[in-house]
């Protein structure tokens, strides 16, 4: 019955499995071996994988037939909460538990499972009861609440304030409230069932003159271990009632007017203050209704402002003083009134101002006009008679101009009185002045505008000489690199430039053959590409001319400085490239502790200065936890000791960036392996015995290359020697070197104490460079008869 054959081994499979279908539905119908429920308690939020209980155990079955009879919960866990471990029967957390998702506040949060075990067939209850625990704050509906309370409500007024909502239950909801500190208000809780509302009770009357707005902070707290709290700013608006009444800023206005002044002239403003807000506030004014007839008909009180207006004709001879009776009401019920006396008192003038007439020849006057040339001719009426009549001119004293009486009264020339430069002003504004004699006198100004035209007398300025320039290297030819600007001070043609460049000097640095300029801006383009390593610096003129007549023109040099740019990326030197890419396997042993130094991983940049500092950094790890890069040094160590759920092989990529502006970089990949202790001194024993080879191989070029460089020490040494005999003592150097021990590339600055030169020595760089004062910190100009061969520094 059990030897199974290619033909009936389906058919059999399908006679088991209705078979066992048929005892689950038996077993079931008749209900028997139902176990009692089994109940656990555990807290929500716990993390997945927390054990709750060996339930296979505490149900007392045997452990050993765990895996034949297949226990395994059949339904209940919500979403898949809990799951039976197949192998020991514990019953653990498979997801996060929020017990205020689950059971909705509800006061307990019992979950029920069901779970079956096979051979023979039994059906078991297990109850997981979720705990609360403080993991939520008290909240507000709303972040802020603003009540409108009168000044004239009494003390004992309670105000409702939204209530606290915490998602938590028991002793883990709200528990108390608390109201900041202040003069005026109280809070008082009151238990509505389960939930506690708070009131806010005025304790002190409200004045909104004296504050009309109180801010107050609500806390609700709950009663978790540490507590929760939530906060709710609370705005109250003191709304207004009509208890001031208007006051003046003076019981006595006085005023003075001139007779004959203008239609709607301002006399003078009263002005009353209601410390009452709103309508309570708005104050009107009115005339009193017990005034002289004339008052109404010469001058108006605006109602709203309180300026008193010129409204009719103002004549001292028929009356002197005017007394005005005004009066201030709010808008309030009822309105409050309060009233203030105006006393307008009119002087005599003199009526009539004198009538300047000018007749001018020309607005326009050359720069170059000569003193004495006349502008325009000025004539002065004046309709009053005798002294009143009698009119005095007069300019300001600030103009190149003067009047010349004629030989007829009140007649007068304008004319130059000194040599005008339109540079300096290019238009006056000559004001005339014309006074009666009269008691007081009047007076009428005039304003005259006198243009000056110009002449070519200015050549072009350039803002500064010589210009400096400084390029990168590597331009692009024919592409813009300096632009020079001249101005002219002069105007329109006169102040048209245009520009050229000296060309044909034949000296070994002219360049002017490989720049163009554009003659109408002074853009200046490169027609050839500059290299730093074979120019440094080199100079040329530029001529700027204007197009008067006749022509006037200034030149200026342009020194250019040729500055370095980063073109070189860096370069792995371990692990070794091969193949066009870096990679290196290392292999430490699994018991190592945290700080393990695994490699090194060493780069340079062929670039000097900042374009030559390499930085490291991780682009790519399998375990952020497990390793570390020094940025500086290149280094990898382990952050932590290594466990046994840890991969066995870690991929790391480091990426080497230099610091130009324009940052190039390479990358590396080093692949650790993690081994047994054994087999990692295995290893290290064959990593050694290789080593020894290739030392001793070194060693032999090694004492080679000393004696040669002994032998060259003591060459170089009698060669200064020899040298220091024909030279001043003060041409000796100093040296400051940067000493690095981590065996990474460095730089070292050389110090010249008798030309002040700085020399920073870097790879691929010449020793004998000099740092330019005032340029940038990585240009550098060397001078031909100081060029070196270029050398590396290494640690």
């Amino acid at each position: 019955m059990f030897c199974l054959t290619m033909g009936g081994g389906g058919q059999r499979r399908g006679w088991e499995y209705w078979w066992v279908v048929l005892r689950f539905s038996f077993l079931l119908c008749l209900g028997e071996q139902v176990s009692a429920q089994i109940r656990y308690s555990i807290p929500e939020e716990v993390k997945e994988g927390s054990v709750v209980g060996n339930v296979f155990k505490d149900l007392g079955l045997d452990v050993s037939t765990l895996v034949e009879r297949r226990f395994r919960i059949v339904s209940g866990s919500k979403d898949a909460l809990f799951q039976v471990n197949q192998n020991n029967g514990v019953l653990y957390v498979q997801k996060q538990i929020d017990r205020e998702e689950l059971c909705d506040g509800n006061s307990a949060c019992l979950i029920d499972l069901k779970m079956v075990v096979e051979n023979p067939l039994e059906i078991h209850y297990v109850g997981v009861e979720i705990t609360d625990v403080n993991d939520n704050s008290p909240s507000f509906p709303e972040i802020a609440k603003g009540l409108d309370i009168s000044e004239s409500t009494h003390a004992g007024s309670h105000f409702q304030l939204p209530a606290a909502r915490d998602l938590d239950s028991g002793m883990n909801s709200i528990r108390l409230y608390k109201l900041s500190q202040n003069a005026n208000f109280e809070l008082e809780v009151r238990d509505r069932g389960d939930e506690k509302v708070p009131f806010l009770v005025l304790q002190k009357t409200l004045d909104r003159e004296q504050k009309c707005e109180h801010r107050l902070l609500l806390t609700a707290i709950d009663g978790g271990n540490p507590p929760r709290s939530a906060n709710l700013n609370l705005t109250v608006t003191v709304l207004d009632i009509n208890d001031n009444r208007p006051v003046f800023s003076q019981e006595v206005y006085t005023v003075t007017l001139e007779e004959n002044g203008s239609i709607n002239t301002v006399v003078i403003q009263v002005k009353a203050i209601d410390l009452d807000e709103g309508v309570n506030g708005d104050v009107e004014y009115t005339l009193g209704r017990d005034l002289n007839r004339k008052v109404y008909e010469v001058f108006h009180l605006d109602g709203v402002t309180g300026e008193i207006r010129v409204k009719g004709e103002v004549d001292f001879e028929s009356t002197e003083v005017y007394r005005l009776d005004v009066q201030a009401s709010d808008k309030g019920q009822p309105p409050m009134t309060v009233s203030c006396r105006v006393i307008i008192k009119i002087t005599d003038v003199n009526d009539n101002k004198p009538d300047i007439e000018v007749t001018s020849l020309s607005n326009l006057v050359p720069e170059d006009a000569k003193p004495g040339t006349v502008v325009s001719l000025i004539s002065v009426t004046d309709k009053d008679s005798g002294i009143n009549g009698k009119v005095l001119c007069s300019l300001s004293d600030t103009v190149p101009f003067e009047l010349k009486p004629s030989y007829q009264d009140n007649m007068y020339s304008l004319v130059t009185k000194q040599r005008l430069d339109r540079e300096l002003v290019s238009h006056y504004d000559i004001t005339i002045t014309a006074t009666d004699c009269g008691q007081p006198p009047l007076s009428t100004f005039k304003t005259l505008s006198v243009q000056i035209s110009d002449v070519n007398d200015n050549s072009p300025e350039f803002s500064q000489t010589p210009l400096q320039l400084y390029l990168l290297e590597n331009n692009a030819p024919g592409a813009s690199i300096f632009s020079v600007s001249a101005t002219d001070k002069d105007l329109n043609e006169n102040a048209a430039i245009s520009y050229h460049i000296v060309r044909g000097e034949g000296t070994q640095n002219d360049m002017a053959s490989f720049l163009n300029i554009n003659s109408d801006n002074g853009d200046i383009s490169g027609l050839k590409t500059f290299d730093f390593e074979s120019l440094k610096m080199f100079q040329f003129q530029v001529v700027a001319t204007d197009s008067g007549t006749p022509s006037l023109s200034t030149n200026v040099t342009v020194n250019v400085f040729i500055l370095d740019q980063n073109d070189n990326a860096p370069v792995i030197l371990y692990p070794v490239s091969t193949n066009g890419s870096a990679e290196g396997v290392e292999e430490i042993p699994r018991n190592v502790n945290a700080g393990h130094l695994v490699t090194k991983v060493r780069a340079y940049d062929a670039d000097i200065g900042y374009n030559g500092w390499v930085l490291f950094s991780l682009q790519e790890v399998t375990d952020h936890s497990l390793f570390a890069l020094d940025r500086y040094t290149g280094q990898i160590r382990t952050l932590r000791s290594f466990t046994e759920t840890d991969e066995a092989e870690h991929k790391l990529v480091i990426l080497v960036k230099d610091n130009g502006n324009v940052s190039l970089s390479a990358t590396a990949t080093v692949i650790i392996n993690v081994v047994e202790p054994k087999e990692a001194f295995a290893a290290s024993d064959v990593k050694s015995a290789v080593k020894d080879e290739e030392e001793n191989s070194v060693t032999f070029y090694l004492i080679i290359t000393l004696g040669s460089v002994s032998a060259l020490f003591i060459i170089s040494i009698i060669v200064l020697i020899v040298m220091q005999c024909s030279k001043a003592p003060d041409d000796s150097s100093k040296y400051l070197q940067d000493v690095n021990y981590d065996g990474t590339l460095c730089h070292s600055i050389q110090y010249r104490p008798g030309d002040k030169r700085y020399m920073l020595v870097g790879p691929r760089m010449s020793i004998g460079s000099t740092i330019v004062p005032g340029s940038n910190g990585n240009t550098l100009v060397v001078p031909d008869h100081r060029r070196r061969v270029s050398g590396e520094v290494r640690s």
